[in-house]
């Protein structure tokens, strides 16, 4: 019985150093399925889950044309509150990813708990607060969230800063994700927009969160032409994502979009994302974003070839 029982201590304290470890941002021996966000050199890594909602907090604030700032702000906002989770619960009648409260006037329970009502009702208590850009991101967050820990959000503040960077796209190719890149095939037939319904998923998506975009690669029945050999656009299962012209401000939207999408990766069943002439892959995503190689026969517009003014997003087939 003692044997047995320092046993199970001893495998009581291994699970807890992991989980010591992968809290301190240290890579374990075993990679897990997690993304990670750089900056020079600095490292955030997340959970899925916590990656969708924060790439979501980002995309939310790039459609509203807030600046990166208020993106810092907001995550460690969501850091402090949920440690960047949707939860159910909360001290008192406390929700969702900012622990909004029905009873304070920030929407019903329903509302608080959708991500992307919850995040906009967040900013629109930012942008009511003067000169927001310019407090200190812990200052700025308690005047929004009028917490009994008003100092607690500046824990938080390097953290976000170095995700706000990436998922706003001021940081190139500076967040991906290792995922599963062994999805089950799927037998889908086109629907009518010309897309298989994991494709029209993306699309959708996107949409919901980012608003009306110029898209195109798809069209009613497919396309038969316009695109390389072997191309997923010729089995309905790519869109493409069009950030014109080709200037900076284009390149940190199209960044933005382009990291949202690999944040949702697991989730949309996305196989691979392509802008700027960098190629993340569900398969090789260990590897994260590496150098798109365009054909050396290929022949027409290098911007459009090498994926410089859209995004290219596929899913498995």
């Amino acid at each position: 019985m003692t044997a047995l029982l320092l046993t199970l201590a001893l495998l009581a304290g291994a699970f807890v150093g992991f989980g010591y470890l992968f809290d301190r941002h240290v890579r374990p021996a075993i990679t897990p399925k997690v993304c990670t966000a750089t900056y020079e050199d600095l490292e955030v890594r997340l959970s899925h889950e916590q990656a969708r909602n924060a790439a979501l907090i980002a995309a939310v604030a790039v459609e509203r044309g807030l600046p990166a700032r208020a993106v810092t702000i907001a995550l460690a906002t969501a850091y402090q509150e949920s440690k960047i989770v949707n939860i159910n619960y909360g001290d008192r009648d406390s929700l969702g990813l900012f622990q909004q409260r029905p009873s304070q006037g920030w929407g019903t329970e329903e509302e608080i708990m959708d991500p992307i009502y919850s995040t906009n009702a967040f900013y629109d208590g930012l942008v009511k607060v003067k000169n927001y850009r310019e407090l200190d991101v812990t200052v700025a967050a308690q005047k929004v969230q009028r917490s009994a820990f008003p100092n607690a959000y500046a824990d938080h503040e390097s953290d976000a800063r170095v995700l706000a960077s990436a998922l706003t796209g001021q940081t190139t190719a500076a967040f991906t994700c290792t995922v599963d890149g062994n999805v089950t095939d799927l037998a889908e037939n086109l629907l009518p927009s010309g897309l298989t319904p994991r494709a029209e998923a993306v699309l959708d998506d996107v949409r919901a969160v980012w608003g009306k975009q110029s898209v195109g690669g798809f069209e009613p029945k497919g396309v038969t032409d316009g695109h390389m050999s072997g191309s997923a656009h010729y089995t309905g299962r790519a869109v493409d994502i069009f950030f014109r012209p080709v200037n900076d401000a284009n390149n940190a939207r199209g960044w933005a979009m382009a990291h949202y999408l690999v944040a949702h990766a697991s989730r949309l069943d996305i196989a691979t994302v392509i802008f700027d002439d960098r190629i993340w892959q569900a398969r090789r995503s260990s590897e994260g974003w590496r150098d798109y190689r365009v054909p050396a026969s290929s022949k027409g517009d290098r911007a459009i070839l090498e994926h410089r003014d859209h995004v290219h997003v596929d899913v498995f087939r």
